[in-house]
């Protein structure tokens, strides 16, 4: 049983006021231009935007339910190997906490807080308790963004230690993650995640949800919004932006968004800018 004080309702989750959003909107940049962005932090800053049922003192309880599954790994287990044993005992076998394919059907699969409550998630959120429940308890680990499949890895060199918290910490031979990857592992493949790469991940996997889901374009919007705060974005983001506040029926808005993204275009590829702006004199249309 967790230390939670909050409940997470079977249905998506209401999204916070306009004043919390952009409350959210403020500490999540901050964190993410910070020298050390914390990575438990920002995801649970990605789930406060989603749902406004989790206030500060929500965010404090999932941290504190991470510090309390950390208090409980054997301590310092040893090598690579033992470390990712003691995770999967602890974490996949004790406390149940593993995936299934019904959960990339549901926004909270990609939230923090509602997987730590729910012990169900997707592979990167996964992933994501079993590093910071590591980390705290002293692990050498680290993420490991393997091609359509997020893992963890303990150790590096010939010790490294992969394991798969979707499958409730199931340790990998070189065989099994190359199944899953479905071709021969090469070394960039096993590279370290930083916590700001793992970040655009999860809102990549937020993203792709709404987008299957025209109703859910307010999820989109604040999923690229959050996305534009971090130190490092394609700009192709800000396109998006501006086709969702169209959607929404934000035509003023969103079209001067794409007169904005059409400069920017414009230095490389000029018939692309004019199309742009076209879009942009279309949604100004839609308001006569």
């Amino acid at each position: 049983m967790n230390g939670f004080g909050f409940e997470f309702a079977a249905s998506s989750p209401c999204p916070p006021s306009a004043e919390r959003a952009a409350e959210i909107r403020q500490l999540f940049a901050e964190e993410a231009r910070s020298e050390r962005p914390d990575l438990a932090t920002l995801c649970l800053l990605v789930g406060a935007a989603a749902d406004g049922g989790l206030d500060d003192a929500g965010i404090d309880s999932a941290q504190v339910e991470l510090d309390r599954l950390a208090g409980q790994v054997p301590f310092r287990p040893g090598a690579p190997l033992a470390w990712a044993e003691a995770l999967r005992q602890l974490l996949g076998v004790r406390f149940e906490f593993r995936g299934s394919p019904g959960d990339y059907q549901r926004l909270e699969s990609s939230l923090l807080h509602a997987v730590l409550r729910r012990r169900r998630g997707l592979p990167i959120l996964l992933s994501v308790v079993w590093m910071e429940v590591a980390r705290r308890a002293g692990a050498p680990v680290y993420g490991v963004g393997l091609p359509g499949h997020f893992v963890v890895g303990f150790g590096a060199g010939d010790e490294r230690v992969l394991a798969d918290p979707f499958d409730g910490g199931r340790v990998l031979s070189g065989g099994d993650a190359e199944l899953l990857v479905g071709a021969t592992l090469r070394p960039s493949m096993l590279a370290p995640a930083d916590p700001l790469d793992v970040v655009v991940r999860v809102l990549n996997n937020i993203r792709a949800w709404a987008a299957a889901r025209p109703e859910q374009s307010e999820v989109a919007l604040w999923a690229v919004e959050l996305a534009l705060l971090l130190p490092s974005h394609p700009a192709q983001l800000r396109y998006e932006r501006a086709q969702l506040l169209v959607q929404r029926g934000d035509f003023l808005t969103g079209a001067a968004e794409l007169d904005a993204y059409a400069e920017v275009v414009a230095a490389v590829d000029e018939p692309a800018a004019d199309r742009v702006r076209g879009q942009a004199s279309s949604a100004r249309a839609m308001l006569n």
